[in-house]
């Protein structure tokens, strides 16, 4: 079930910005999972890098630690997941711009 606060948290990830390909990391599907705990108001975010040795992975962890810190006062965890990113993962109409879709 999608919580007001999942949705919430996922927007603010917009502002999240792959330096290298210019679109943010919703955008790219990079984004895997977000899991609310309400009563905490905690989360757990699992998301995935665009290549497994990305140079601005850490940076990418560490922003949306600082993002959904500003919208879970008890913390957020990030987790790094196991799928290799690829295009289709993308929202639809994101890789317009490279020519892709």
């Amino acid at each position: 079930m999608v919580t007001e606060k999942d949705e919430l948290i996922v927007e603010s990830l917009r502002s999240v910005v792959d330096p290298e390909i210019g679109l943010n990391i919703v955008e790219l599907g990079l984004i895997r999972n977000v899991e609310v705990n309400e009563e905490e108001d905690t989360a757990d975010i699992t998301m995935i890098l665009t290549t497994p040795f990305c140079p601005y992975g850490p940076a990418l962890i560490d922003q949306v630690r600082v993002v959904g810190n500003t919208i879970m006062k008890g913390g957020v965890s990030v987790q790094i997941g196991t799928e290799l990113w690829d295009p289709s993962m993308m929202e639809e109409g994101a890789g317009g711009d490279w020519g892709l879709f």
